[in-house]
Order: structure tokens, then sequence, then C-alpha cells
């Protein structure tokens, strides 16, 4: 947690955005979301004292986070990315979260018990998320991005989701807001040679 969060505020002083993820944890589980379902048996109080603890103690340093496509039934039946009471009560209610959310890729199979591409963004921005990640499909001339754009137009009019104004100002916020500084003149920063002298040889 220490050199995630140095490493994210090092990030921030040279111009770069950060994302914390898997939100609340990934690594108890055995399965791989690209390719299976992972459930995760654990109590809330047991998997917030362990795998979330990091991002209660981080707080509001990464700009953004993503949530795991990982199913906790003792929490929620649904996936923490699929899950308001895993985005909206715990991580921003209870952990004060004010970044921007993104959605694990929504083609993994993690993603499929939310049912199709344009099901599962429409369950993830509901949820809480403020973006959503459908990757690795440019096949067929990219004609899942188009359809999932095409469903979310759909849903959008049809009130099954509502663009909420608070989403789009998390998703400005990532972008720069100044200029990158040169490289040369962040390596004489007075911070930056701290951070080296305590680097171990």
């Amino acid at each position: 947690s220490l050199l995630a969060k140095s490493l994210m505020h090092g990030l921030l002083r040279a111009g770069m955005s950060t994302c914390g993820k898997h939100f609340p944890g990934h690594g108890f589980v055995r399965a791989d979301s690209h390719t299976d379902i992972p459930v995760d048996r654990r109590s809330l109080k047991a998997i917030l004292a362990d795998d979330a603890k990091p991002y209660e103690w981080m707080g509001t340093s990464p700009t953004s986070g993503m949530p795991a496509h990982v199913i906790c039934p003792k929490v929620d039946s649904l996936p923490a990315g699929f899950s308001p009471r895993w985005l909206q009560d715990i991580l921003r209610g209870q952990m004060g979260f004010t970044g921007a959310i993104f959605s694990d890729d929504l083609s993994m199979e993690g993603a499929s018990v939310a049912g199709n591409h344009t099901q599962g963004a429409v369950a993830a921005l509901n949820a809480g998320c403020d973006m959503v990640l459908l990757c690795n499909q440019s096949l067929d001339g990219g004609r899942a991005v188009d359809e999932l754009l095409e469903g979310l137009a759909a849903a959008a009019h049809d009130g099954r989701w509502v663009p909420d104004a608070s989403c789009d100002a998390r998703r400005l916020r990532l972008l720069p807001m100044a200029p990158p500084r040169p490289w040369d003149e962040l390596m004489c920063d007075p911070a930056y040679q701290l951070a080296l002298e305590r680097l171990p040889v």
C-alpha cells in the first residue's frame, strides 16, 4: 500500500492520472475472471479488513478505480462492478472515494453474469461506474463496440439508464489540467531528488 501510494503521488506529480484495481480485491480467489466467474465466500468484515484495506488507507489518492468481476455472496449476489452496494455504499459512502470508476472489461467471463455487453454496461453504469470498458473487440470491424454504443443510446432513450452529471464531472477531472512537466525539470525537483535518495541501493 505504501509503495502504491508513493507511485501514485509520483505519477500525479508528472501529470498522469492513476487507477486502483481491482476493488475490493482479487488476490484471494484462484479463478481467473477472464475465463471464469470467481467467487469469494468470505464475510464483508474479512474482506474490508484485508483486501480492501488499501483503498481505505489510500483515500482519495487514486484518481480512478476499477472494481473486480468477483462475486462475494455474503455481500451481494453480483460482482462488485455491477453492485450498488459495493460501489455506492462501501467504496464511495464508507470509504469516501471521489474518483472516477471504470468497469472492468465487459467481454470477460466474469462479466457474463450481467448478460450481454449492453446489459452489462447498463448494470455497471446504474451500479455506480462512470465509464464502461469493452476491450479486445476490434474483430469484425469493431461490430461489438458499435452494438454497445447503439445499445447504450437505446437504454438512455428508454430510461433504463439515466446519464448522471456527476459522472461527467469525474470523467473530466481525469483529463490533464496542465501540460506534464518536462523530464529534465522533474529530475531537478527537490521532492524527486529526495525520493531518489530514499531508494535502497
